[in-house]
C-alpha cells in the first residue's frame, strides 16, 4: 500500500470523516494501489477557483489529462461538465458522457445489494464465511467469526490481497480465485471486529458469498435490483461488456491503462458520472432500497459515498446532506502529483457549491 490519498484504506476528500465503529461511512478509497515508477512532477499550484469550471481548468493545467464532473443539487437542474482530454493519442476532448472505470465505487453497489439480500432473508449480517464458503474457510484465519457485517465494514482482519508479495496492479487480474489466492493461508491482520483496516479481499469474499447465497452471480442481482430499476443503461459490471471507443483512456505515470481488465468484485464496474449520480441520489433519498434494507444499510454506514482508484483512473462519488447535493468527479490520470491535484479540485468544487448552494 504505497499510493497516498486515493490508495486502499486511506480517507480522502473534504468532509469524508470515516466513523470506524459500526456506523462507518462507506467512503474509503479504491480498488487499486501502487505508486508506479514515474518521476514526481512539481507539486500543484495553490489556487482558489471562483467557479467549478475554473477549478476543473486549473486541474488540467496542473497535469490532469481529463476531469469529468456531475453535480446534482437536488431541487435545481443537474450540471454535467468535462475538461481536458480523454484520449491523448487523438487529442479527443473529454466527453461528459464518457464511460469510466469507477474502481471501488463498485463496493457501494455490493453493499446496497448485500443489505437488500439481508432484508429479503437471503443472507443475514451475522452469517459467517464458514457458513457460505466452507471450502475456503480452512484457508482464512477466524473464518467462523468473520461475518457479512464485518466484511462490509472492513473489520474482518482478512489481509488485503494487493499488499502481498507478487501482486501488482501493472498486470490485469481476470481470475477472481487467482487474485484471492494472494490473501489465503496468511495470519489474520487482527481478530475479527477488533479494528478497522481497508481490505479489497473483504468485498471479493462478499461477492463470492452473495453468489453462493443467490445461486447465481451477484452481478446479475445488481443488474436486476439496482441498474434496471434506476434505468442506469450506461453502467456495466465488467470491462468486457463495454465499447472501448467510448471509454475514457486512463494514464498511470504516462502509461496507457485502459485495456487492463480487472474483474475483481468491488472494483470492476464501468459507468458514467450521470449514472453514478442517479445511484447515489436514489440511495440517499431512500427510493432504491426497501425500508428494511435501508434500515440495515443505515445501521452499517453513516453516509453515502466512496472513492476509487485503479491505474489511470481516480473517482469520487458523494452525497453532501448539508447542501442536498450529489457530487461525482472522475479523473483519468494517476501517479505523480495527480492524486493531490484531483483532491484539491474536489475540495474547491465542494467549497464553491457550499458557498453558492
Amino acid at each position: 500500500m504505497n499510493l497516498i490519498l486515493m490508495m486502499l484504506g486511506r480517507i480522502t476528500g473534504t468532509a469524508l470523516n470515516l466513523a470506524l465503529a459500526s456506523g462507518a461511512l462507506l467512503l474509503v478509497a479504491a480498488c487499486g494501489g501502487g505508486g508506479g515508477g514515474g518521476s514526481d512532477p512539481a507539486p500543484p499550484v495553490d489556487t482558489k477557483a471562483a467557479t467549478v469550471e475554473e477549478a476543473m481548468a486549473d486541474g488540467v493545467r496542473d497535469g490532469l489529462d481529463g476531469i469529468f464532473v456531475y453535480i446534482d443539487p437536488g431541487m435545481a437542474a443537474p450540471r454535467q461538465l468535462a475538461d481536458g482530454v480523454q484520449d491523448r493519442s487523438i487529442q479527443q476532448a473529454a466527453n461528459p458522457d464518457a464511460l469510466f472505470k469507477i474502481a471501488s465505487i463498485s463496493k457501494m453497489f455490493i453493499a446496497a445489494a448485500a443489505t437488500q439480500m439481508t432484508a429479503d432473508g437471503t443472507l443475514t449480517l451475522n452469517d459467517s464465511l464458514t457458513d457460505w464458503l466452507p471450502d475456503l474457510a480452512p484457508r482464512i484465519e477466524n473464518a467462523d467469526a468473520i461475518t457479512v457485517r464485518l466484511l462490509l465494514l472492513h473489520r474482518s482482519g482478512v489481509p488485503d490481497f494487493d499488499s502481498q508479495a507478487g501482486f501488482s496492479w501493472n498486470n490485469a487480474h481476470t481470475d477472481i480465485d487467482e487474485t484471492l489466492a494472494y490473501a489465503l493461508d496468511l495470519p489474520a491482520d487482527f481478530a475479527p471486529g477488533l479494528q478497522y483496516e481497508y481490505s479489497n479481499t473483504n468485498y471479493l469474499l462478499l461477492g463470492k458469498i452473495m453468489d453462493a447465497a443467490l445461486g447465481y452471480s451477484h452481478r446479475q442481482y445488481i443488474q436486476n435490483h439496482i441498474l434496471t430499476p434506476l434505468e442506469m443503461t450506461d453502467t456495466y459490471a465488467l470491462l468486457s461488456e463495454v465499447n472501448p471507443d467510448i471509454l475514457a483512456k486512463g494514464y498511470w505515470d504516462n502509461v496507457p491503462t485502459a485495456g487492463r481488465d480487472y474483474v475483481i468484485p468491488g472494483g470492476s464496474m464501468i459507468s458514467t458520472t450521470r449514472d453514478v449520480a442517479v445511484f447515489i441520489r436514489a440511495l440517499a433519498e431512500g427510493s432504491l432500497l426497501t425500508p428494511a434494507a435501508r434500515s440495515h444499510y443505515q445501521s452499517l454506514f453513516s453516509g453515502f459515498g466512496h472513492s476509487g482508484w485503479l491505474p489511470g483512473y481516480q473517482s469520487r462519488a458523494n452525497y453532501y446532506a448539508d447542501i442536498d447535493t450529489v457530487l461525482i468527479q472522475y479523473v483519468n490520470t494517476t501517479g505523480g502529483s495527480s492524486e493531490a491535484v484531483a483532491g484539491r479540485v474536489h475540495s474547491e468544487i465542494l467549497g464553491i457549491l457550499r458557498e453558492n448552494p
